[in-house]
């Protein structure tokens, strides 16, 4: 199913982010970082922040690290900001 939906999304020209629901991670310097199309919030901290997608985990670590907005589609995490790493 997931190659079908692929091949349209080629055929069609669409953007693969959104058809394919594949996640967007928008980093403003080291103090602020958007992540769209998530999927849940597996941990919190200060100093460390997991996030499940579609295409794996999301690590953000980091210091007074808080999330000032959440909602179904989008996280925003602000704080200072040392590494993202993918799993």
């Amino acid at each position: 199913m997931q190659k079908l939906k692929e091949k349209v999304t080629s055929a069609l020209s669409l953007p693969k982010e959104i058809a394919l629901d594949l996640p967007i991670v928008t980093a403003t310097g080291r103090g602020e970082l958007v992540i769209e199309n998530y999927k849940n919030l597996l941990e919190f901290a200060e100093t460390q922040i997991r996030i499940r997608t579609r295409e794996g985990i999301i690590t953000v670590e980091g210091e007074r690290l808080t999330l000032q907005q959440i909602t179904t589609e989008n996280l925003l995490v602000v704080g200072y900001i040392v590494s993202i790493s993918y799993a």
